[in-house]
């Protein structure tokens, strides 16, 4: 396989068996206490949970089987960081192995595997994206230019309303909440805090939540796959001021992540992302 064929691979099948793998990882350790050990510190920044680097392994094994069929890439990782495979190259496979560390070391049901597949820097680039969510046990797929789907159904963002009734909020931090709650005081229904990047930008591309916002900026890692879900589901994105092709797909690159089911819904949640870094 040469380099540019990356993106035809059969990046469905690779993720449902790291799915499959993973899933033993989460019966093993069932309770709070046998998640929260640690063993140093990511590429990312944060401390390693030992379940972070046991997912992890199973997607490096399938990308080194990859690589062994001739495929060159760069894999982006939350723990590892920048691997190149093959002769690295323009393609990149970006993957956060759970998205939702801290609702997986509580046991909280809502984390996920995210892996988006790019032919190029950015997240313009992006041409697959998989997010499965563990909790829910859904599966959210998409290809660029060939639309959304979960658990194999087409997925369409909600209509267009006069007013957003749900919004999912993430990095729900209480001091960096109150001056974004206040922003979208009358002009949001209600609020839903999931805990995962992926699984709420996911949402909006299914039409459950009509927009979702990041009060802190995000990595690459968290949002690659789910931003393409919800684009190809007829949903905007943004990464605050930039544009999708200056959002890189990176380790370092941090964005105030936003998607939603219209434009008007995107200026709202942006407000509010612009009232909590004030």
């Amino acid at each position: 396989m040469r380099s540019m064929d990356v993106p035809s691979a059969d990046w469905l099948a690779i993720c449902r068996r790291i799915v499959a793998a993973q899933r033993p990882i989460f019966e093993q350790a069932k309770t709070s206490e046998e998640r929260t050990v640690y063993e140093g510190i990511g590429e990312g920044g944060d401390r390693t949970l030992v379940i972070d680097r046991r997912c992890e392994d199973v997607v490096f094994a399938e990308l080194e089987r990859l690589a062994g069929q001739g495929a060159s890439f760069l894999a982006v990782s939350e723990e590892r960081g920048e691997v190149e495979f093959g002769s690295g190259g323009e393609h990149r496979v970006v993957i956060d192995p759970i998205d939702g560390s801290l609702n997986a070391r509580r046991t909280i049901p809502s984390f996920a595997v995210s892996i988006a597949v790019a032919s190029g820097p950015s997240m313009a680039d992006v041409e697959f994206g998989f997010v499965h969510d563990f909790g829910a046990d859904e599966e959210f797929v998409a290809r660029r230019g060939e639309g959304a789907r979960l658990n194999g159904m087409p997925i369409r963002v909600a209509p267009e309303a006069e007013r957003l009734e749900v919004v999912g909020v993430e990095s729900a931090e209480p001091e960096w909440s109150l001056p974004a709650l206040e922003a979208l005081s009358g002009r949001v229904f209600r609020l839903r805090v999931v805990g995962a990047i992926a699984i709420s930008a996911a949402y909006v591309g299914a039409g459950r939540f009509d927009a979702m916002l990041s009060l802190r900026s995000c990595r690459s890692v968290d949002a690659g796959a789910a931003q393409l879900v919800a684009r190809e589901a007829g949903g905007v994105v943004a990464f605050g001021e930039d544009g999708l092709s200056e959002a890189l797909l990176d380790l370092e690159s941090r964005y105030p992540m936003a998607a939603a089911s219209s434009e008007e819904g995107l200026a709202t949640v942006r407000s509010a992302q612009l009232a909590a870094a004030a």
